[in-house]
């Protein structure tokens, strides 16, 4: 747990209990960003890379955040330009290698969630080289969803009930949630999407059955460690009801 005084101020006097313990976001508005200044995608991307570092290590820093998962790749974005598809793998391997250090000297546990058989082998590998290198860390868990729908999350999830030989009767929510991705992960707390849209855009689909939805207007590149606490603040104002009632 973190000391108060090492917490920003409007955050240093929120119960512990009031914290989102599991944080989600959708990191939208990249090639907004860019196109907004006149720039090239790429450039909102590369930003949004610097953003990625801030706000994970701001997220390790507050000490009660236990996951943080971004979506950093969706299965449909091999639609695009291949030119971009190309840029945004060899961004991905670059990440991985340049924020390895940082990552160790923060404790953080790194995870991927989603498909690995679409990636290249040498994004994969450097992505397996940091989940290896940072498996043993006790801090916040990075889970990375690369490669990701939850579609085909659930679609792999019922693969593999099929295979293990499970009885239909044996299947109930928990030994469905311990076939997704997400295995072992408490679901999100809180979901943040940014660029102001008001879709799930095929994310955590089973897992956010119950998150609070917290949407802000700005592209990810804009967003701050002072957005972050702003979300956590939202968060603690809200009274969750798990489809009950307050008494």
């Amino acid at each position: 747990m973190p000391q108060s005084e090492s917490l920003p101020a409007e955050l240093a006097d929120l119960p512990t209990e009031r914290w989102p313990r599991h944080i989600a976001i959708i990191m939208d508005g990249n090639g907004r960003w860019a196109e907004r200044r006149g720039l090239p995608r790429m450039a909102g991307h590369e930003r949004g890379v610097l953003t990625v570092r801030q706000i994970t290590e701001e997220a390790s820093r507050l000490g009660l955040i236990g996951d943080l998962t971004l979506y950093c790749l969706s299965s449909e974005n091999w639609k695009r330009p291949q030119e971009e598809i190309d840029f945004l793998m060899e961004l991905l391997k670059q990440y991985m290698i340049e924020e390895r250090p940082r990552i160790m000297n923060n404790n953080i546990q790194v995870s991927m969630l989603g498909r690995r058989s679409e990636l290249p082998a040498e994004v994969l590998a450097e992505i397996d080289e940091t989940i290896r290198q940072s498996s043993a860390n006790t801090g916040m868990r990075l889970n990375l969803a690369i490669n990701y729908g939850a579609r085909g999350e659930i679609i792999d999830a019922v693969k593999s009930i099929v295979a293990s030989g499970m009885k239909p009767e044996e299947v109930t929510e928990e030994a469905f949630a311990e076939h997704l991705y997400t295995a072992g992960r408490p679901d999100p707390d809180l979901l943040v999407r940014t660029a102001g849209e008001l879709r799930i855009s095929n994310y955590l689909l089973w897992q956010i059955s119950y998150a609070e939805i917290w949407v802000t207007d700005l592209c990810w590149p804009d967003f701050t460690e002072a957005t972050l606490h702003q979300a956590v603040l939202e968060y603690a104002r809200r009274e969750r009801r798990y489809g009950g009632l307050n008494v």
